[in-house]
């Protein structure tokens, strides 16, 4: 028997033999399984990722003889049929080869007459957009108002060149690129049944170069197995596609972290030995670059498409998140102008030699004092008004003590202060303790003091109008050191009753744990960087002893991703140390997620600060005195 390549010996005869494409079979599989079929399907997509194969899965569906449903039974007649291309009742029609409108009327024609064999008459159109105008419009009627007997099912790579008419007419589904990691697992599963000895980084090697597609994925295997006498090497594989070995390009990158110039030439003569191509070394200098960058910004969403997470981890902590950017930007330029370098290796070795030179050295810390500034005429003439003079300090101090602060920025009232308020020389006593500086007795040029850290509650900021005189600063100093009301940090207005009994900043138990502590108590599962973002958004529905089952909104759900999932399961698992299983549907969230209910409580938390401001004493008589404007909307939570 005939060799038969991997690509048809292995193309799925069911459903579940697919290889990603989840969102389209689910849409297909449900239509089928309740009976809400549509006349026409148009599946649009690269080379190589399923279109044709989908169709003709579901042309078995629709005509196997046990009935239609998701799932052909594969033994009889019609499945059979279809499988070895020869059912009588669908109709594989190459659009690129007939183009004519003479032979889309000729395909109509039979459109009106019953199946012979099956229970549809199924049209799969190839490469539909390859028909001419005057075939689109003999297609139209007919596509919207087809027999009941009758299916159509249209592939095209290109679907900007279908006419409108034609789109408005089909139910599309858009098959993506298959991801790198796809396209391994599933050759892992086909060379294991096939018993070809393999090594793992050599698949790696064949899902980039597939670009997204499985079919050139199996042909380049099959190409990669003849080069290797049976056997995927690596280097076999490397040698075969032309791809630069990755680990020189560590390499470089770990002689730039050392500025060792020396190594660069070494490891570009050892490129040049193996007959590399320079430009190819750059482009793949920038691919690695990006990938520290992505390991470096948010390690949770470094994928392993190129079988090389781990190292790319370890070094991301031996280089700098700059030097990276730094880096990534000059070979981008650089691999713009080696086709200006005389010498491609010439070109790469400068280019390299250049990002070594304008590596940053380190940063000159900028000023950290403020120059003074000249005092104006209206602050030199200013008078101080006689009622701060006589009564501002006894007026403040029998002013009630009250429980935590409001503290209210006074920087540019600090500064005129100082402006305005010469050094003076104190007397010297040794007898004496030194005790607290006042703010008005320290030199513009003197290093301000820290304020000590006095709470660790939400405390408010807010803007008021500057002072301009000694006394008027120490009012609106005392205004913002004195004690305010309190504002409360614990959560306002929940749905129902607090929780802080069963969680109580404690870890919570699986037997306890519900919706309401979900989203309540979320800092407890102290979820990391864009894992922790996404699952902000996501509402408990549903908990077993063994499984979390969340909804998260379609318009939060852009970065959500299989890994993600999967993160949040282990640690979930491991924060209730139990094995759970964890998924995430994309669903309408009815109630509040983590992420709402976090933001409802700060809003009412600075509508009572807004309120306690507004109706504080010291600062109406600030408003008062000064015919100052308290700006609401400056009032802020700066914790």
């Amino acid at each position: 028997m005939s060799y038969q390549v991997l690509a048809r010996k292995w193309r799925p005869k069911t459903f579940r033999e697919m290889a990603g494409q989840n969102h389209v079979l689910k849409a297909l599989i449900n239509a089928l399984d309740h009976d809400r079929l549509h006349h026409a399907y148009l599946f649009t997509g690269t080379r190589g990722v399923g279109k044709t194969t989908i169709a003709r899965i579901l042309a078995k569906c629709l005509n196997c003889e046990v009935g239609v449903s998701s799932e052909p039974c594969g033994q009889c007649h019609a499945c059979v049929a279809i499988n070895e291309g020869r059912f009588v009742d669908l109709l594989e029609v190459d659009a690129a080869s007939r183009t004519k409108v003479e032979d889309t009327r000729e395909i109509l024609d039979n459109v009106q007459y019953t199946p012979s064999q099956g229970r549809y008459k199924v049209y799969l159109i190839d490469e539909v957009h390859m028909l001419s105008s005057s075939s689109f419009n003999a297609l139209l009627k007919t596509l919207e108002e087809p027999p009941a007997h009758v299916k159509f099912l249209l592939a095209t790579t290109d679907p900007q060149k279908l006419p409108a008419t034609i789109l408005s007419r089909c139910l599309q589904f858009n098959l993506k690129n298959l991801t790198a990691e796809r396209i391994v697992d599933y050759l892992k599963t086909i060379l294991e049944k096939e018993m070809v000895h393999y090594e793992e980084p050599s698949l790696w090697l064949l899902g980039r170069a597939a670009d997204g597609s499985m079919r050139d994925a199996l042909s380049l295997t099959d190409q990669a197995i003849a080069f290797g006498s049976g056997k995927l090497a690596e280097n076999d594989v490397r040698q075969m596609l032309g791809t630069i070995d990755h680990g020189s390009v560590y390499r470089l990158i770990e002689a730039f972290a050392a500025s060792d110039g020396a190594a660069l030439l070494a490891i570009v003569a050892d490129l040049a030995e193996m007959g590399a191509d320079f430009a190819g070394v750059v482009s793949e200098l920038l691919v690695v670059l990006h990938r520290l960058a992505v390991a470096q910004t948010v390690a949770e969403g470094l994928d392993n498409s190129l079988g090389d997470r781990q190292r790319i981890i370890d070094l991301a902590a031996t280089v700098t998140a700059e030097d990276v950017q730094f880096y990534y930007q000059m070979a981008l330029a650089g691999r713009r102008d080696m086709g200006l370098a005389p010498d491609p290796r010439a070109g790469l070795e400068m280019l390299l030699l250049r990002m070594l030179a304008f590596k940053p050295q380190g940063v000159i810390d900028g000023p950290r004092q403020a120059l003074p500034r000249a005092k104006s005429a209206a602050e030199v003439a200013a008078p101080v008004k006689k009622l701060l003079a006589n009564e501002a300090e006894p007026a403040v101090a029998a002013l009630p003590a009250q429980a935590a602060p409001v503290n209210v920025e006074a920087a540019s009232v600090q500064q005129a202060s100082n402006l305005v308020q010469p050094p003076r020389a104190e007397p010297v006593n040794n007898s004496v303790q030194p005790g607290p500086v006042r703010s008005d007795s320290i030199a513009p040029w003197e290093e301000q003091p820290a304020t000590p850290e006095l709470h660790s509650e939400p405390v408010v900021s807010a803007s008021l109008a500057p002072a301009t005189t000694p006394a008027e600063t120490r009012l609106v100093e005392q205004a913002v050191n004195r004690p305010a009301a309190p504002v409360s940090t614990a959560p306002l207005s929940p749905e129902k009753p607090s929780i802080a009994a069963v969680a109580n900043s404690e870890k919570v138990s699986l037997t306890v744990f519900s919706e309401q502590i979900w989203r309540e108590q979320f800092e407890q599962f102290n979820l990391p960087g864009m894992l922790g973002s996404i699952a902000g958004h996501c509402q408990l529905i549903e908990k077993t002893e063994t499984s979390l089952v969340f909804n998260i909104d379609e318009s939060n759900a852009a970065l959500l991703n299989d890994r993600h999932i999967e993160r949040l399961g282990e640690m979930l698992s491991e924060y209730f140390a139990a094995n759970l299983q964890v998924s995430v549907h994309i669903a309408a969230t009815p109630t509040e997620t983590p992420a709402a209910y976090r933001q409802r409580c700060l809003d009412e938390r600075l509508v009572i600060a807004k309120e306690a401001l507004i109706a504080d004493p010291m600062v109406n008589r600030l408003i008062a005195e000064f015919d100052g404007v308290l700006d609401p909307e400056s009032v802020q939570l700066l914790s």
